[in-house]
């Protein structure tokens, strides 16, 4: 079985000691193709790198997350749309609102969202849009900004079940992570997983993040690896009915033909 792990923090200072033999692990539990998420200016450049030395293999978003939205200036949006330009970057973001933790204010939030809108229509490239107790906000920029037109995934999500019938409404895909196998907080996920369309579902560990808390033996260090995420594909197969070899094939695909990203290396 071959999975596509959409979400991966790769650039995280937590993998800095070993990060080569992370790809490893996770390319010798199946995983052949990930994505490297972008958080802000810098740590897209650096996405982009590692994409860059492991072609095929991984690839990279480049955004800004509503935590540094602040950060974001009107004069660095030609340095963004220049990493999106690149044929490694394949999708906009993490970008989106975040009202939880208000990192950054939210007319700066709204300000850098809507400016990522703009360029995800210009470049052409799918949006991979974080949401936090935003809902209401959220959706209406996405309505406002070529509802229909625009691509994207809802990373990470972790919603209601009108949540996930608007954002179906909206065309976008959705983002399962670990937090579906969290007996304290995900188990409303396991209804809502069947109700999404094979080819409107993608899975991700969001890693270094979101360990499952179902794995075993749960590691050291508590984190999470791009190899754990045939863990989760089996729990949200069993979820759906279906079996992991079902469940790796049209998430696979479907990544595959969202972000543009070819067959396995």
């Amino acid at each position: 079985m071959h999975w596509i792990d959409i979400g991966v923090n790769l650039t995280h200072e937590s993998f800095a000691p070993d990060r080569e033999a992370v790809i490893e692990r996770a390319r010798a539990a199946g995983v052949v193709q990930m994505i490297v998420t972008g958080a802000d200016i810098a740590s897209s450049q650096a996405a982009l790198r590692l994409a860059q030395a492991h072609p095929r293999t991984l690839f990279a978003t480049a955004g800004v997350h509503p935590h540094h939205a602040a950060a974001l200036e009107a004069e660095q949006l030609p340095r963004l749309r220049a990493l999106l330009a690149q044929p490694q970057v394949v999708a906009v973001g993490e970008c989106g609102l975040d009202y939880y933790r208000n990192f950054s204010p939210r007319a700066a939030q709204l300000r850098a969202f809507e400016w990522q809108l703009a360029l995800a229509l210009d470049c052409g490239k799918p949006l991979f849009l974080h949401q936090r107790d935003a809902h209401s906000d959220f959706v209406a920029l996405l309505r406002s900004h070529g509802a229909g037109t625009l691509k994207g995934v809802a990373h990470c999500f972790t919603g209601d079940a009108g949540e996930l019938d608007d954002y179906l409404a909206l065309g976008l895909s959705i983002g399962i992570t670990g937090w579906f196998c969290d007996e304290r907080r995900g188990r409303h996920l396991a209804a809502l997983v069947a109700r999404i369309p094979a080819e409107r579902l993608l899975l991700e560990t969001d890693a270094p993040y979101l360990l499952p808390r179902d794995l075993r033996p749960l590691p050291a260090n508590r984190r999470n690896e791009p190899m754990n995420l045939p863990h989760i594909g089996a729990a949200v197969a069993a979820a759906r009915g279906e079996s992991s070899r079902a469940c790796a094939a049209h998430t696979s695909a479907h990544a595959r033909a969202l972000f543009g990203l070819g067959a396995d290396p």
